[in-house]
């Protein structure tokens, strides 16, 4: 195919994906490019795979996954100069640096979440999650103090908004930490999820193509709670992974503290959207006198049309007074 003829497939695919989770959705490239450990001549190769080198293929698929996170680069944005400490039980720093177009040095965003900037690191086998909140130098530069508790391949992604751009990028890069590994195993999908007295129970179906409600009821000890603490401007702040490429999903958080109507608890209500069938990787975070809860879920996404025939299945098992026939 000719250099301009690839160029224009290009530009009508980046102009058909549209906004996910945070704010804009992603450009796509394979998770086995993503997916690799990167130098900076590396990056460099990459965004010029990123800019000029997608074929048709590819930027089919672009316009028919309404994900993000899965590219070092996007839209003249780039993630630079990864590093964090290279084994378990060693201490140092996770830094990295953002560039802007023309490779500029990033330093203005506009606050998502109360954040200018998301870091979300997590084991490629979904283990080892934390959502974390560096310190920048205003100079494009990103820092925060760091050691590993297990080793393995880790993705790291970094979601923000740049000021000139006014939506949401994610871009993400791997490191590797030596040590022993043990991958964790995957299991069944799970619905509950508990971290110390705090319980989690997950109620509703994730759809692919269409948007669906998740309910998560907290208890404590077995009580419900009714005194969530705001984290993030939410009663709860939830991210959710593709099992296999580890792409964004679709989440929004259903009301806010202090909107006179969504209360602190028992239950957070996300509505998401799951761009295509299988296995999901669900992680919320709440806040309770003090302390960051981190609860994991494993789900499974069926087609629309399969999730609506097993809801009015289960709606024929029912009368009008809710009862079981």
């Amino acid at each position: 195919m000719r250099t301009a003829t690839r160029l224009g497939l290009f530009a009508v695919a980046t102009a058909a994906v549209f906004a996910v989770a945070f704010g804009a959705a992603r450009a796509f490239i394979p998770a086995e490019v993503s997916a690799a450990p990167t130098s900076d001549s590396a990056e460099d190769a990459m965004h010029a795979h990123d800019t000029a080198e997608t074929d048709g293929d590819q930027a089919a698929t672009a316009a028919g996954d309404d994900v993000r996170g899965l590219s070092i680069s996007h839209a003249g944005y780039r993630l630079s100069e990864l590093r964090a400490p290279d084994g378990t039980g060693a201490s140092g720093d996770l830094s990295f640096t953002l560039l802007g177009p023309g490779a500029e040095p990033l330093t203005g965003y506009d606050r998502a979440h109360e954040k200018d900037l998301h870091l979300i690191v997590v084991r490629t086998d979904g283990a080892e999650f934390r959502h974390v909140h560096p310190t920048t130098d205003g100079a494009g530069a990103w820092t925060i103090p760091w050691s590993w508790a297990a080793a393995g391949t880790y993705r790291v992604f970094a979601d923000f908004v740049p000021t000139a751009l006014g939506d949401t990028v994610t871009l993400t890069s791997t490191l590797e930490v030596a040590g022993d590994f043990a991958p964790a195993p995957r299991g069944a999908d799970t619905a509950t999820s508990t971290d110390g007295e705090v319980t989690v129970e997950l109620d509703g179906e994730l759809v692919a193509g269409a948007s669906s409600e998740l309910t998560f009821a907290v208890t404590r000890d077995g009580e419900p709670v009714t005194t969530l603490e705001p984290y993030l401007g939410a009663y709860g702040h939830l991210v959710a992974l593709r099992d296999g490429d580890l792409a964004y999903l679709h989440v929004h958080p259903m009301g806010e503290p202090a909107d006179g109507e969504t209360e602190p608890g028992p239950e957070i209500t996300f509505m998401a959207q799951a761009p295509t069938p299988g296995r999901y990787l669900l992680y919320l975070d709440l806040q309770l006198d003090g302390r960051v809860h981190s609860l994991p879920f494993v789900v499974t996404a069926d087609e629309a049309d399969a999730a609506a025939s097993r809801q009015s299945d289960t709606d024929d098992g029912r009368d009008a007074h809710g009862d079981e026939h």
